[in-house]
């Protein structure tokens, strides 16, 4: 099974380095990056607003931890928003090349 991964991050040059980071050291197959999110949330206690950027990638299910731990690593935020989306179903093909283009670490 593979997952896209959600994560919010505040820029977008901090996304692009994210995405190349997961990508170079094949932890993702791919990854998008969304300029122009806009996040209401609440944080300590408050509720609050902010302009963010979304970074979606594909990930294989055995690639996950890894992904996880560099992105906690790397990430600019405290607490980053960080979820992993299953893929249940898709083109196969395409499900298949991101089990051979996203593995664990060695």
């Amino acid at each position: 099974m593979s997952y896209l991964v959600y994560v919010t991050v505040p820029q977008k040059d901090a996304a692009l380095r994210l995405a190349r980071l997961l990508v170079e050291r094949r932890l993702a197959a791919g990854a998008n990056v969304l300029p122009g999110a806009f996040s209401v949330y609440r944080w300590q206690g408050k509720v609050r607003e902010a302009e963010e950027c979304l970074l979606l990638a594909q990930v294989s299910r055995a690639a996950f931890a890894d992904v996880m731990a560099l992105v906690r690593q790397e990430h600019p935020y405290q607490l980053p928003c960080v979820v992993a989306l299953p893929l249940e179903d898709g083109l196969r093909p395409f499900l298949r090349w991101i089990d051979r283009n996203s593995r664990p670490l060695a």
